[in-house]
């Protein structure tokens, strides 16, 4: 039995293949799927991967001895598997790693409507059915396999939030997109066909052992390929995707890159024009920024913990026409409150051409205070380390939604353990740079104190 310690997340499932998750338990977890689902089909798609078609297969043969049908949707993007999920009325399963390392994969497990399966909404179950090895009776009649493809509905679906009458007088812009041998290399030309873009491809061959740089389009260096070629092509937009292609981070005409916040603000605004008043979700690691462009907006900001699942939940409760997180991850409403990097890729080609101004024009109204951006720390005892920080700020305000956040007034800072390592995660934000990195430079020290001591 795999050590399911290693690769049930808070999320989804994740770990080394084969070392941690392997065709056996992946069979089991299509069979726990099932039995959780109850559903008459389930929705299966992978990555390029190289083992993403062994475990696929699989986790289908659990599913089936459930006598549940299994969907196969091939190779696809996790925001294409949302979609299916949604359009067909489907629970689903993504086999991806997304962002990490050629060595990793993994499940996103979602349920009909794209509705997400995360520690408190069915992969603690999951997770109980697969470590009893409780795969139930098998059925009289096992299910079947069938096979499908979407990406020509996904695609027009994508460039439904458009108004492609409209950009059909709009000057071309030119666009690079960085898809890092990811999904992005299947599917971001699919989106884009018809659009009045002239899109350029970086390493769009699929190839999951990554030859060229990680497809993680957070971390900067990643970036520096994409940054320089946007430049020298004198480009109006650059677009960096991750694994699996549901997270794409903006680059602008300049190379330099748009946060997730300032994103979610252009975004917020731009979506609050067709629902007025709406409720805007926001994870506590934005910009101030943020919430204050929602009202701005006629909008409701309302804060979220970090992680999909979160956000998606607080969406349905609210009816939140949109949400956005730090991490370049962005919901939409009318996408089955599912996250979409290319929804929001072609809502940002749909500004600048509306507009007729450049990204580096269009970012600047949202960029009103200085950021430490995320810093990890390993530490020993990563809850201990939380409440020596809170005493220290004892006499300021503060709430515990997701971590420990400390409002100082003209600065404020987020501290929360990592759910998979003994890691803290630092966010400040600051009034200007020189305020930035004062308190920056204090509340590590904090944070380090006990590991400079040894203890």
């Amino acid at each position: 039995m795999a050590d399911l310690d290693l690769i049930f997340k808070a999320y989804d499932i994740r770990g080394i293949y084969p070392d941690h998750i392997d065709a056996d338990v992946c069979r089991k977890i299509g069979s726990a799927f099932a039995r959780l689902t109850r559903a008459s089909r389930v929705l299966v798609a992978r990555d390029m991967r190289p083992s993403g078609e062994e475990l696929v297969a699989a986790f289908a043969e659990g599913v089936n001895r459930q006598g549940v049908d299994v969907v196969d949707l091939g190779l696809a993007s996790t925001d294409l598997l949302y979609f299916a999920a949604g359009k067909l009325d489907a629970p689903g399963a993504m086999f991806t790693a997304s962002h990490n390392p050629a060595q990793y994969q993994g499940i996103k497990l979602c349920r009909e409507g794209a509705a997400p399966v995360g520690e408190e909404s069915g992969l603690r179950d999951i997770r109980a059915m697969v470590e009893s090895d409780d795969a139930g009776a098998a059925a009289a009649l096992p299910g079947k396999i069938t096979k499908r493809d979407l990406i020509g509905d996904y695609a027009e679906h994508i460039r439904s939030f458009i108004d492609s009458a409209a950009l059909g007088s709009a000057t071309r812009l030119s666009v690079i997109a960085d898809v890092a041998n990811g999904m992005g290399g299947l599917v971001v030309p699919a989106a884009f066909e018809g659009l009045p873009a002239d899109l350029e491809l970086m390493y769009p061959e699929l190839d999951g052992t990554f030859p060229n740089h990680p497809a993680d389009p957070t971390v900067l260096e990643n970036l520096s390929d994409l940054r320089k070629r946007v430049v020298q092509q004198g480009a109006d937009m650059g677009l960096g995707f991750d694994g699996d292609a549901d997270r794409a981070v903006v680059v602008d005409e300049t190379g330099s890159v748009l946060s997730g916040s300032t994103v979610t603000c252009m975004l917020a605004e731009l979506l609050l024009r067709n629902a007025p008043g709406a409720a805007v979700v926001y994870n506590l690691i934005c910009s101030r920024a943020v919430p204050e462009v929602i009202a701005e907006c006629g909008g409701e900001p309302i804060r979220s913990r970090v992680g999909h699942s979160f956000i998606k939940q607080v969406m349905a409760e609210t009816n939140a026409v949109f949400g956005g997180e730090h991490s370049a991850h962005y919901y939409f409403r009318d996408n089955y409150r599912a996250d979409s990097g290319l929804i929001t890729s072609v809502l940002v080609l749909g500004l600048m051409a509306e507009t007729g101004r450049p990204l580096s024009e269009l970012r600047k109204p949202y960029e009103r205070y200085s950021a430490s951006g995320e810093i990890n720390t390993r530490v020993s005892d990563p809850q201990a380390t939380i409440e020596r920080v809170a005493a220290q700020y004892a006499n300021r305000s503060q709430d515990r939604l997701d971590g420990l956040t400390v409002d100082a007034g003209s600065w404020w800072f987020n501290l929360r353990a990592s759910n998979t390592e003994p890691l803290l995660r630092l966010n400040l934000e600051a009034s200007d740079q020189a305020e930035c990195e004062t308190h920056l430079a204090e509340v590590l020290g904090l944070v380090r104190e006990d590991e400079a001591d040894g203890t």
